[in-house]
C-alpha cells in the first residue's frame, strides 16, 4: 500500500484479518466467476463448433456470413460488446420459477459467449481443415453422405486436435470474466472492489488475495485440460 505522502506502508495484519473476515464474500464471487466461465465457454462451443464446420464445409454465402460476423466480434473490445448487450439491447433477466437469472449475468453470457464463439469458430475451422480430405473421400466411397462423413470421420479427430487451442480459449474466458465489472455483475473483481472501497487500507491485501484466486483457477483449468489432452491425444500425433 501507499500512504497519502507516497511513502510505502507495510502490509497490515489488521487488513489481512479484514480479508479473512470477508472470505465468504470473495468465495461467492469466485463461485460466480467459475459459473460464468463454464457457461460462456459452453455457449462459445455450441455456437463456435457448428460455425467452424460451416466455415469449412458450408456454401459460399454461409461461409461469408460466418467469416464477417467473426471478424466483427473478434475485432470489438469485450467491454464494448458488454455495452451493447447490456445498455443498448437492454438484455432482460430470466425467471425460471425456482431460480432467477439477473440481466447482468445474461448480458455477460451473451457478450463473452459470442466473443468466445468467434474465436472457437476459427479454432475448430483449423482443426477440421487439418483432417486429410482423402479420409472424407474414402468415407463417401463407402456410401456415407457429405455431412455423415464429416460427423463420423472429421469431427472426432478435430475435437481431439483442438484441445490445446480450447485450453487457451478457456483460460482467456476465465480471465475476461473480470471485465463484467463494467456492468456491475458481482463476480470476483467486483466484490474485491467493494471490499477495498469499504477498507481503503486493505487495497493491496485484497488485490493479492484475488490475484492468488485467479492464479489457482487458471492453474487448475490448464492442468485439467492438459490431462484431457493426454487422454484423448491421437496416437501417432497429427499424422494419424
Amino acid at each position: 500500500m501507499l500512504a497519502g505522502s507516497g511513502s510505502p506502508v507495510p502490509l497490515q495484519l489488521s487488513d489481512w484479518v479484514f480479508v479473512a473476515e470477508n472470505a465468504d464474500y470473495l468465495l461467492a464471487g469466485t463461485a460466480l466467476t467459475i459459473l460464468l466461465s463454464i457457461v460462456c465457454v459452453l455457449v462459445g462451443f455450441l455456437v463456435g463448433f457448428p460455425g467452424g464446420a460451416v466455415a469449412v464445409y458450408g456454401g459460399s454465402v454461409s461461409r461469408r456470413l460466418v467469416e464477417n460476423v467473426g471478424v466483427v466480434l473478434r475485432g470489438t473490445p469485450i467491454v464494448v460488446i458488454f455495452f451493447f448487450t447490456y445498455f443498448v439491447f437492454g438484455t432482460p433477466g430470466l425467471d425460471l420459477g425456482f431460480f432467477e437469472i439477473s440481466p447482468e449475468f445474461v448480458a455477460a453470457v451473451l457478450g463473452l459467449g459470442l466473443r468466445s464463439a468467434a474465436y472457437q469458430t476459427e479454432m475448430f475451422r483449423g482443426a477440421l481443415q487439418s483432417v486429410d480430405d482423402g479420409q472424407l473421400e474414402a468415407a463417401r466411397s463407402l456410401g456415407m453422405g457429405k455431412w455423415e462423413s464429416v460427423g463420423y470421420v472429421a469431427v472426432p479427430q478435430a475435437l481431439r486436435r483442438s484441445v490445446p487451442s480450447f485450453q487457451n480459449e478457456a483460460t482467456i474466458v476465465l480471465k475476461d470474466t473480470s471485465v463484467v465489472f463494467a456492468i456491475g455483475l458481482s463476480e470476483l473483481l467486483t466484490r474485491s472492489y467493494d471490499l477495498f472501497t469499504r477498507e481503503t487500507t486493505a487495497t493491496l491485501e485484497v488485490i493479492l488475495t484475488i490475484s492468488a484466486i485467479y492464479f489457482v483457477l487458471t492453474f487448475v483449468t490448464n492442468r485439467g485440460l492438459d490431462y484431457v489432452e493426454s487422454v484423448y491425444r491421437i496416437p501417432g500425433g497429427e499424422r494419424a
